[in-house]
């Protein structure tokens, strides 16, 4: 958002006290995410998600980029127990609450719950944040350490400088990808055993991500959340099986923006030049307030007609008021601030819409539309025989004149 001049005019618009005002109104009555539409891609927890982002005024766009199976009856979760039975580790570390809590239950299924607690009873337990502490204590456990940023760098960190040279650690998987962690133990002279207790598969229906791959890439989503590393990389994998990957990496760069709910959920982005914002707690709670200050940040504000008027996503906030603007309207506005004040003419407002032919017709149509939406027609003005422009305030001409 720019860093708006004032007319010195005693507009309501134009007082500063007032615009204030009406901001922590808005904010009030509508929620700080009102007039946004976000994207989640989450298969856990994603109604919760969901609920923290509508009870702020967001409309949500759920589609689960993946599926978590457990492995109650995989080989490979069984034989990795076994193993462990057989030869003690010297070192667990345990990554998440739901995937350690995963493990005990599906050894008590095998019969070798009480075993696989014996066995962990012995042994140095390190848990890499509360959730997963409390999971430790519920099965009866006492974790020897957890680090306070949560990180599982930290812990490396930790296991390195520690020594782990001859030592035998298990690592309790949950899906995510741990670059460079199990190496580098290796490297150091540890053996590693990897519990695998989740297994991340693409969605029965992929029919919801292609809906929300197409909202992104037709700029229909503001925000895009991630909260695991396979969940982005399945959606970035099914874009470019349907060949859009580059027009979903063009949006993600320029104007939907990629939200993660840590630094390793965020690599599979990274790696295709994608910058994400994170928050610096690894929740959904932090997540959520982050993208109360990201997205109204990023909207356009401008005084126009005497009204203090900003753009976001869906919706219009005209002093402080929410107006939901339908999608056609949006492109017109949209395309009115890209040169706020000047007029643009029919024939490039026509282009703006989607779908609209060759008929300049569908550009009237679309603007009475958007004027009654506004609540405020005098907002955009009629430039005969030429097109139309927004009718921004005297004062701010200047500074817009050349945008």
């Amino acid at each position: 958002m720019y860093d708006e001049q004032r007319p010195e005019r005693s507009d309501r618009a134009d007082r500063p006290d007032r615009t204030d005002r009406m901001d922590r109104t808005a904010q009030q009555e509508h929620g700080p995410l009102a007039g946004f539409t976000v994207g989640v891609t989450a298969a856990r927890r994603a109604d919760e998600l969901g609920a923290l982002l509508q009870r702020r005024g967001a409309a949500v766009l759920h589609a689960p980029a993946l599926r978590i199976v457990p492995l109650s009856d995989d080989s490979e979760l069984l034989a990795a127990t076994k193993d462990l039975l057989d030869v003690a580790p010297d070192i667990v570390v345990a990554t998440t609450a739901i995937g350690f809590r995963g493990w005990i239950e599906a050894a008590d299924g095998w019969g070798l719950g009480e075993a696989l607690l014996d066995r962990l009873r012995g042994v140095e337990v390190l848990a890499r944040g509360p959730k997963v502490k409390g999971a430790v204590r519920a099965a009866g456990l006492t974790e020897e350490w957890s680090p306070s940023s949560e990180s599982m760098a930290e812990v490396l960190d930790r296991l390195l400088e520690q020594g782990v040279e001859g030592l035998r650690i298990a690592i309790q998987l949950h899906g995510e990808p741990l670059p460079g962690f199990v190496e580098s133990l290796r490297a150091a002279g540890a053996e590693v055993v990897g519990v695998p207790v989740y297994r991340w598969m693409p969605p029965e229906d992929i029919t919801p991500v292609d809906r929300l791959l197409d909202s992104a890439v037709s700029r229909g989503l503001d925000a895009l959340t991630f909260t695991s590393a396979p969940a982005a990389a399945s959606l970035l994998s099914r874009a470019e099986a349907r060949g859009l990957l580059p027009e979903l990496l063009n949006a993600l760069n320029h104007d939907v923006l990629p939200a993660c709910v840590g630094p390793v959920t965020a690599l599979p982005l990274q790696a295709h030049g994608v910058d994400t914002v994170q928050p610096e707690r690894f929740r959904l709670g932090p997540l959520v307030q982050l993208l109360c200050q990201e997205l109204p940040a990023r909207a356009r504000t401008l005084p126009i007609a005497g009204h203090r008027v900003e753009i976001r996503g869906h919706a219009v906030l005209v002093d402080g008021a929410l107006r939901p603007v339908p999608p056609a309207g949006m492109s017109l506005l949209r395309a009115l601030c890209r040169r706020p004040g000047w007029v643009v003419a029919r024939s490039e407002l026509l282009r703006a819409l989607p779908g609209a032919g060759r008929d300049e017709h569908a550009v009237e149509t679309a603007m009475a539309r958007l004027r009654t939406a506004l609540g405020a027609p005098k907002l955009i003005q009629t430039v005969v025989k030429r097109g139309y422009r927004l009718a921004l305030d005297p004062a701010a001409d200047t500074k817009y004149g050349d945008v």
